[in-house]
């Protein structure tokens, strides 16, 4: 997630995309196989059809369908936009069967991992000529971090979805009336609303792109539980993201230089409790969510 450099190459051909592996050691190649497996059985058109998986050597290679459409990272991501992303996520989370889910191993950069990389690298800081601001938003971070260490010490009892695991924008596919997603290398038995905080609180939904988050949470008729867990994994992440990019090499351009400073102060705001408050979806946005993409 936060290690600065692509996991694979990709080949892309006129009808089929071929994605040789840079590392497995966690079985990315089988992940995504898969995951693209199961959603050929249980979503046919969501995602890229798995067409051959070569598990090397040298280096493992899958073969997918390629599908039309354009990134939604990037630039602007207009409401109907959002509705079919939103429309296309829950899609993911229903097809397969909660039994199913339950069986897959788990999801990389789970919670656990999450806090472990953040404990390992805070203090890394201290070595760093960082902005105040961003020193202090780590330090209240780590405080709210710690006095929730025990919820993080166990999974959350909500049921299990496949999840995608990766919320780049640039992993969602726009052909101009629906949604398709693709690179499934960290999936795995996730939970809705970890899935949705990863997304909303990736660098790509804000960083070099126009997103309503918001609006996009607003699509999803989450209850009181699954609200509080959406607001502590965005806080979590948030902070994990203030650590990568404020860690990251000096001659790392891949973000402009005051990325840590801004990330800084979204963390700072999603720790504040009056802060995240979802808004209802209106039932017009309810409609077009739902035309988005027949969910049958």
């Amino acid at each position: 997630m936060a290690d600065g450099w692509s996991t694979h190459t990709v080949e892309l051909l006129p009808d089929r995309v071929v994605k040789r592996y840079r590392q497995w050691s966690e079985q990315e190649h089988e992940r995504e196989w898969r995951a693209l497996t199961l959603l050929q059985a249980h979503a046919p058109g969501l995602s890229p059809a798995p067409l051959d998986l070569d598990p090397g050597p040298p280096t493992p290679t899958l073969v997918m369908s390629r599908l039309p459409g354009t990134v939604l990272r990037g630039g602007v991501v207009e409401p109907a936009q959002i509705s079919a992303l939103a429309a296309a996520l829950t899609e993911l989370h229903q097809s397969v069967p909660a039994e199913v889910a339950a069986a897959l191993p788990p999801r990389t950069w789970r919670q656990r991992r999450c806090v472990e990389y953040i404990s390992r690298r805070y203090p890394e800081l201290a070595t760093r000529a960082l902005d105040p601001e961003i020193t202090l938003a780590a330090a209240d971070g780590m405080s709210w971090l710690n006095a929730t260490a025990r919820r993080w010490s166990r999974d959350p009892d909500l049921p299990p979805v496949l999840g995608q695991a990766d919320g780049n924008l640039a992993n969602f596919l726009w052909d101009g009336s629906r949604i398709a997603i693709v690179d499934f290398e960290e999936s795995g038995r996730s939970d809705i609303p970890f899935e949705l905080a990863e997304l909303v609180e990736h660098v790509g939904s804000w960083v070099d792109t126009d997103f309503e988050a918001d609006l996009f949470l607003a699509h999803f008729p989450l209850d009181a539980g699954q609200l509080a867990r959406l607001t502590e994994c965005r806080r979590l992440l948030a902070l994990l993201w203030l650590l990568s990019l404020a860690l990251v090499a000096p001659d790392d351009d891949r973000n402009p230089p005051d990325t840590p400073l801004r990330q800084a102060r979204r963390l700072r705001i999603l720790l504040d409790p009056r802060s995240l408050a979802v808004p209802a979806v209106s039932s017009a946005t309810c409609r077009s969510t739902k035309g988005a993409r027949d969910l049958g």
